[in-house]
């Protein structure tokens, strides 16, 4: 197989995706010609190009593309296309096409790889691995699903003897990978259509956890089976390395980390909710194994600035706090929804859901009108369809949703009406939540309640 540094263009179909743009921001830092096409512009895109990659947005058959020698150019595509002019002229004119997950393998096979998995909080444990590797001064990569705060990026290159890789389970991608260490923090049914069940897509992280070659360099959340040897971590309870003693007061979260071997080590940082301690749990479970010294993972721990998206809070005067999260899924939803309510349980809490995929939304409509219960007032917002035609999903609607939840105090909304209807409630606390859209109302419902 020919090598990828023998091509001197690398052409990024659906280079806007989060993991795209990692490969894509990659290939450009190691000064190759990079270029691509996505179909929406966004905050990511225009980073591209203002970084010096060229991004088009419009399906046609530019003299750009027609101009790119085949020997020289290979060209990378997302799944989630099914169909493109532009994919159909590289595949007709034999074209090398691989997929993201094929090249992030071959990128990350000869290094010390660290593959995080899970249906929830492989971000944010995958980013604060790789901040904790940049704090120890590892020589290491980075490829993250999210835009890590202290990377300003979801790619970060400090070297090339470790690489952090955000292991995606869709299309089965993560089997690609060649982990030398694994995490599978979570595995809940999702991605129905491409696994059809749960018992599929828990064989899929079976077959993702076989690869790690040692039981001792497999992190699993306990009460996760999956068929093998492995370490398990937990948030109050015991495990092979499990933190409790967790409060928050304020801005800060602290909590206790119980190592396999060693002295219990007290942390504080700044990343509110329950469920991110659980991820720090996982993070700081791998990177103490890699010989680093608990005071280095302390001060990594307190400097860690997040993901954007992931339970982003903003607190204001007169006590009203903003939370913006990407959750997407019921168990996700229940996470961010319980780390509120467990914290601030007399706060009133207004909650701004965009449902992502009609499928989804199909598949778990139960579970989203259980989780979304959980709010004191609820702005259900129009399905974002992403890669999906409402066509094809007669009947699934945000309205045929709401049916379902027994709140009281709820409504439907657009996108684009959705800022207004926020101005007119009453609320102490105001989440919007979802994988879509939805994180244009931030910048605005920030300058209001500031």
């Amino acid at each position: 197989m020919k090598s990828l540094t023998t091509y001197k263009n690398f052409y990024f179909v659906g280079i806007g995706g989060i993991g795209m743009s990692a490969l894509a921001r990659y290939f450009n830092a190691s000064g190759q010609n990079v270029l691509g096409y996505d179909k929406t512009v966004t905050k990511l895109t225009s980073t591209l190009i203002s970084e010096g990659i060229a991004v088009v947005f419009e399906d046609n058959l530019t003299d750009t593309i027609k101009s790119l020698n085949k020997e020289e150019t290979l060209v990378i595509y997302t799944p989630a296309i099914k169909k493109l002019s532009i994919l159909d002229y590289f595949r007709d004119n034999d074209f090398r096409i691989l997929k993201r997950a094929e090249v992030l393998g071959n990128i990350t096979r000869d290094t010390n790889c660290i593959a995080i998995a899970g249906t929830h909080g492989k971000t944010t444990t995958s980013s604060l691995v790789a901040h904790l590797c940049k704090e120890a001064g590892l020589s290491f990569s980075c490829f993250l699903g999210g835009i890590a705060e202290n990377f300003k990026s979801n790619f970060h290159f400090s070297g090339t003897e470790i690489s952090v890789v955000e292991a995606d389970e869709y299309d089965r991608s993560f089997l690609h990978l060649s982990p030398d260490w694994g995490v599978i923090t979570s595995i809940d049914a999702d991605h129905l259509d491409i696994y059809g069940d749960k018992e599929t897509i828990e064989k899929g992280f079976r077959d993702f956890a076989a690869l790690v070659p040692e039981d001792n360099q497999l992190f699993v959340r306990k009460g996760i089976a999956i068929g093998r040897g492995s370490k398990t971590y937990a948030v109050n309870e015991e495990a092979d390395y499990y933190s409790d003693n967790i409060t928050e007061i304020g801005d800060k979260t602290t909590f206790d980390f119980h190592p396999a071997k060693g002295d219990v080590t007290n942390f504080s940082w700044e990343i509110p909710g329950i469920h991110n301690v659980e991820n720090a749990t996982a993070a700081l479970a791998v990177v103490s194994n890699l010989a680093v010294d608990f005071e280095i993972l302390k001060r990594g721990i307190a400097s860690f600035k997040g993901i954007k998206r992931r339970y982003t809070k903003n607190n204001f005067a007169g006590g009203k706090i903003y939370i913006d999260d990407y959750a997407h899924h019921p168990t996700e939803l229940n996470a961010v929804i319980g780390s509120i309510k467990t914290f601030y349980p007399t706060k009133k809490l207004l909650v701004v859901f965009q449902p992502h995929l009609f499928s989804r939304t199909r598949d778990f409509a139960d579970n989203f009108a259980d989780s979304l219960d959980k709010a004191d007032e609820l702005l259900l917002l129009d399905i974002y369809p992403a890669r999906e035609l409402q066509e094809n999903y007669e009947g699934i609607s945000s309205e045929w949703l709401l049916e379902k939840i027994k709140l009281e105090r709820k409504e439907i909304s657009t996108l684009e009406d959705a800022f207004n209807k926020i101005k007119e409630k009453d609320f102490d606390v105001i989440l919007t939540v979802g994988a879509g859209d939805i994180d244009t109302l931030s910048e605005k419902i920030i300058d209001w309640l500031k």
